[in-house]
């Protein structure tokens, strides 16, 4: 026994031996990725990073030919370009918010009480893709023209009026299957069980307990409609409206001005901004994830 074990020391010794050594080599082994992973993943930094960094280099040359910031200080000089982008922001704001109160009720009614709407809702919550804006911009042309002179004063003769309703309807595909998605995730039934047998409306039963639960679906839903109001740029320069919205505004400013980076830099400046919008969205998830595990 005394034979064996000493051999078996030995043994054990030599291995330890050889995993110190050999260790942090096999793990710098183990930890680097297959060649294809790598070639995936440079292929695609650069069909991102490359046409974004050429639009930058682009945004820089000035109406002189020189690289500057000129450009960029053109465009926030500019007061109509500030007061378009003020306008879209509330807009974009307003649908959002909107959006939200009107869709999450909805599904949540569907899903607990009318289940067998779900078809139809999909169906009309699909239409505004299906259906070209440019269909609904000639309606509401012919709308303006003929429409009773109080109707036209009380929709078209104000930007966010004559522009927010019809945003929303281009949001409701994306803010219906965002909460819809959340909503599937989660035991909807349970939660407002137990939230009514406990003595809660319907109103603070969705603020305080779905809501809460759905809260990721939600804000990807609003950003989206957000950053499609930003862009939306048919019904704004078909209407005959006091205002200009940013995309709008971006389109008549880059062909005023001489600059041929003026048109980059616009949009630079938006990317810049919706990847905020997302940026933004995933520190939030973050820091809901990291008080979720701190509460469980």
């Amino acid at each position: 026994m005394t034979a064996v074990s000493g051999i078996e020391g030995q043994v054990a010794e030599t291995t330890g031996q050889l995993a110190r050594t050999r260790g942090p080599f096999a793990r710098l082994a183990r930890r680097r990725p297959p060649a294809w992973r790598v070639l995936i993943i440079v292929a695609i930094l650069a069909v991102y990073l490359v046409p974004l960094l050429s639009s930058i280099k682009f945004s820089l040359i000035g109406a002189n030919g020189k690289y500057d910031l000129s450009n960029y200080k053109a465009i926030f000089e500019s007061s109509a370009v500030r007061s378009s982008a003020l306008l879209s922001l509330e807009i974009a704001a307003i649908v959002a918010a909107v959006s939200v109160l009107v869709m999450l009720p909805t599904v949540i009614l569907v899903r607990l009480r009318l289940p067998k709407l779900t078809f139809l809702m999909e169906v009309i919550t699909i239409l505004p893709i299906v259906v070209p804006p440019i269909a609904l911009l000639a309606g509401l042309q012919q709308m303006q023209q003929t429409a009773p002179l109080w109707i036209v004063n009380l929709v078209f003769n104000h930007d966010i009026t004559a522009l927010a309703p019809f945003y929303l309807i281009f949001t409701l595909p994306l803010m219906y299957r965002s909460i819809d998605t959340g909503v599937r995730a989660i035991d909807l039934h349970t939660l407002v069980d137990a939230s009514r047998s406990l003595g809660a409306g319907w109103a603070s039963t969705i603020l305080r307990v779905v809501l809460p639960n759905v809260q990721t679906a939600v804000l990807g839903g609003a950003f989206l409609s957000i950053a499609l109001c930003l862009g939306e740029v048919v019904l704004a320069s078909g209407l005959d409206l006091p205002r200009n919205t940013f995309a709008v505004e971006m389109i008549q400013f880059t062909q005023q001005d001489n600059a041929p980076g003026v048109s980059v830099a616009m949009t630079l400046i938006a990317f810049v901004f919706t990847f905020l919008l997302l940026f933004l969205l995933t520190f939030l998830v973050r820091k809901r994830r990291v008080r979720t595990t701190g509460v469980t």
